[in-house]
Formats: C-alpha cells, structure tokens, sequence
C-alpha cells in the first residue's frame, strides 16, 4: 500500500482499531508533539519485523514467515526487495520462519541480516546483492535461528538467538546449540557468548555509552528487558532485570517484549505487551503507543524525527520531535 492509502473497512469486519500514543508523562510532549498521530504505511504482511532505515534507499524491513524483505519509500510505497531474504528450500514442517529478522547497517553501508531461516549473521552489499555469512556457529554448533542484532562503534555485533524459526522451538531436531543464547561477533571473526541462561532472547540494543547492554526477554512466564553493564572490552560485568514487563500482559495485552531501539539521548523505544513503550533510561514510562496488536519492532529514520513500527500484519510510521530519535 502507498503511503497515505486509505484504509476501507470490508463489509461485515470491523475495522482495524486506529493506532495512537497514550500519554504516561508530560515529559513525553519533548519527545512527541502532543497531537501527533500515527500513520499506516504498509499492510498485508504475514509478520513485519526487523525495520531498518537506509539513507538513500528507504526503509527496508522483514517478512521471516514469507520469506521476504520489502522496501518502502515515500514515491513508491512498497515493493519487493530481497527474495528470498533467508534461506531458500528449507522444510516448512521444520522451520516455521525462513527469511530474514532483524537487520541492521554495517560501518560500511553493507545490510546485515539476521538470518532466522539459515541460521546465520550475514552480509549482504546492497549494490550488487552479494551475500556472504559472516557467522553460523558457537563452538562448532549452528545457530537456532538469530532474530535481533545491533552494531557497536568498534564494528563488533551484538545478536540474540531464540528458536523461534523452528517449527518446534526447543524440541526441533535441527537444534544444535545447547543454549538460546545472547552473542558478541567481533570484527577479528571470534565469537563471545554473553548469555546462556536466558528462555527466550530476542531484541538487543546498547546504550550512547556503550556501557550498557539491553536485552528483551519474549518468555510468556516471564517478560523482562535485562540490562548488562559491559567493560572496555564490551563484555558483561554484571546483570540484572530493568524492566518486568509481566504486569503489563493483564487484560490480555497483545505482544511481548521484543525489538527496541536506544536514541542518542538514552531515551529507550521497546516493544513490550500493549505495543510500544517510550522509556528513560531509568526505566520511568514515558509514553505507549497502541495499535490493537502486538508491536515487534521499531527504527529511527528519514531526518532522524521519524520511528517506523512494524506491527503484526502492518507498518506505522510516526513522526517525533526534531531531533529525538537523530
């Protein structure tokens, strides 16, 4: 769908209920203008996730079940872009989401690619489509199926890796690691797990600072965002929950804590049950933006006062205050 179609109702169905942002505290009118209204810029999408704003190109984001990555552009609305975005001929009674998850920008401008159906961290050169994996292993065992990851300054990449892409999750026969486990790729080709105890990890994201390490925890019996302190060496020093987001699910709040981005002021932007939530670095809550399904994701984009959502079976777009998510 075009940026700024409008959305009709079918007879019989009822219509989608609007997306809005819920005011916790004053202090969210910094972040976005009170008024502010969300907009729906795709639609029809299986499972939207992994949003990634390009400069140059538009925003790019992920269909892990269809196997299917999409562009969107304020002149072209949306269109196919990378197909298929994960692994080609896996067997659907075995991997439940092929394509690609969460995607994120190499120093270089170089895509790299969660990839949940072929298990694996990869880079792709968005000039000539070239892909090449840049890690599928921890100490000679494959990977479930990586779902999030985020790129320090000093190159090295942060990525969780739940077994969501299996079809039977804990249980698949395709499983080799012993762990759904949290991992640092470093430019030199090592790999560092961060965590191993986790059930469910899936978004990750650090701090301005680089000193701290947020981790979503997408278990049903327990909703959390951790936060690890890290040292010079961008390694864990000491953990702990920063946010429960287990009171959140009453009254059956779709969704669980998942992606989540960090502007440079702190301000934290994470999907938690009920949508997304916009939060201090102290975990206050600022804000929550609702759309009547769960909210897997988000990006900063466009001049930097634009947070792009995908949620469920759409994409939103909202505009912040200049400067917010820069």
């Amino acid at each position: 769908m075009a940026a700024g179609a409008a959305l009709v109702a079918t007879p019989g169905f009822a219509a989608a209920p609007a997306p809005e942002v819920r005011r916790l505290s004053p202090a969210l009118d910094r972040i976005i203008a009170p008024g502010s209204t969300v907009e729906t810029i795709a639609t029809g999408i299986r499972w939207a996730e992994g949003p990634l704003w390009v400069p140059g190109t538009g925003l790019l984001f992920s269909d892990p079940p269809a196997n299917l990555m999409r562009l969107w552009t304020r002149k072209g609305g949306v269109v196919p872009f990378l197909s298929p975005s994960g692994a080609a001929g896996t067997d659907p009674k075995l991997v439940r989401e092929p394509g690609s998850n969460g995607l994120a920008l190499a120093h270089d401008g170089a895509l790299l690619i969660a990839n949940s159906g072929g298990r694996s961290i990869d880079r792709v050169d968005l000039k000539t489509r070239r892909r090449n994996v840049l890690v599928d292993r921890f100490e000679g065992a494959r990977f479930n199926s990586p779902n999030d990851l985020h790129v320090a300054r000093g190159g090295a990449i942060y990525f969780t890796d739940p077994p969501y892409g299996f079809a039977d999750g804990d249980t698949s026969p395709l499983r080799e690691a012993k762990q759904n486990g949290v991992y640092r790729w470093s430019p030199d080709g090592k790999v560092a797990l961060i965590d191993g105890t986790l059930t469910r990890p899936n978004g990750v994201a650090l701090s301005p600072d680089e000193r701290r390490l947020y981790v979503s925890v997408s278990d049903e019996t327990a909703p959390r965002i951790m936060v690890y302190d890290l040292d010079a060496h961008g390694m864990p020093t000491a953990s702990r929950i920063w946010l429960d987001a287990a009171p959140m699910r009453a009254g059956n709040a779709p969704g669980l804590p998942d992606g989540m981005k960090v502007a440079p002021s702190g301000i934290l932007f994470c999907s938690v049950p009920g949508g997304m939530m916009v939060l201090t670095p102290q975990a206050e809550p600022l804000g929550l933006i609702v759309s009547g399904k769960a909210i897997a994701n988000c990006a900063f984009g466009e001049d930097g006062a634009t947070l792009f959502m995908t949620a469920s079976d759409r994409v939103l777009r909202l505009r912040l205050r200049a400067g917010a998510g820069a």
